[in-house]
């Protein structure tokens, strides 16, 4: 890599959704830092962890796990915890941009998609803070979407929950700043993620988001990991409650 961030050498960095999309991409960026990688998701990842020992030397823990459960998510971190010790970054990744409109959802579709989207994002949190606070401090990147600062429609319980994201990144920071845990919140644009590819990126609509950009290249998740590795490391250690824009030049948040 290009950049070095030398503070997350041997950190254990604890990632939602770690084996695919811009997870993925999460996960070989911290791997590189030399940072010991432990990471949770629903699929199958254990192609892509061997995939990861070979291109970097390192092997990430992966930990097969629904986060919508949020007992077996503790469950998950409290393993992940005594192979690789104290979490001291915790990047909140996973999330479902399923299309929906106001008409035809019902409120078990509205939880569901909390439960993915928004929960977890509170109880990796409420997990990880007593051990980041033994330790001196820590950081927690929280992922959100430009799609609510832009005002998409197409998937309003989806804006709403990152909305709620960078709401909760506040109000944690505020909390847990007297313990030196920093939460940030790390907000992408349009990436084009391989699912995004097969499920929502067609020629015209790439087209029209393209000249909204700044700079005229599509996001790729790649693009999403310096930011991340600067929010996790002392690089950025007066930094906290913060939105930090990855998307080309479509939105400001100043």
């Amino acid at each position: 890599m290009e950049y070095q961030f030398h503070d997350l050498k041997e950190r254990h960095v604890f990632i939602t959704g770690g084996g695919s999309g811009i997870g993925a991409a999460l996960t070989e960026g911290f791997l590189r830092q030399g940072a010991k990688v432990s990471f949770v998701q629903r699929s199958d990842a254990a192609s892509f962890i061997d995939e990861m020992e070979t291109k970097t030397g390192m092997r990430p823990l992966f930990l097969r796990c629904d986060i919508t459960d949020i007992e077996a998510l503790r469950a998950a971190m409290t393993q992940a915890q005594e192979k690789l010790g104290d979490i001291a970054v915790l990047v909140n990744n996973a999330g479902n941009d399923i299309r929906h409109n106001l008409g035809d959802y019902s409120p078990d579709d509205w939880d569901r998609n909390h439960a993915v989207n928004l929960r977890p994002y509170f109880f990796t949190a409420q997990f990880v803070a007593p051990f980041m606070a033994k330790n001196g401090g820590g950081a927690i990147v929280n992922y959100s979407s430009a799609s609510y600062l832009m005002g998409n429609d197409g998937y309003p319980a989806y804006v709403a929950a990152n909305a709620a994201i960078t709401g909760l990144t506040r109000a944690l920071a505020r909390e847990l700043g007297p313990e030196n845990i920093r939460v940030n919140a790390l907000v992408p644009g349009w990436v084009l993620t391989q699912k995004q590819l097969d499920k929502w990126a067609n020629p015209g609509d790439l087209r029209e988001h393209l000249g909204k950009q700044c700079l005229k290249e599509h996001l790729a998740p790649e693009d999403m990991v310096g930011g991340t590795l600067f929010l996790a490391s002392k690089a950025s250690k007066m930094m906290t409650g913060q939105a930090l824009v990855i998307d080309g030049g479509v939105v400001v948040t100043g």
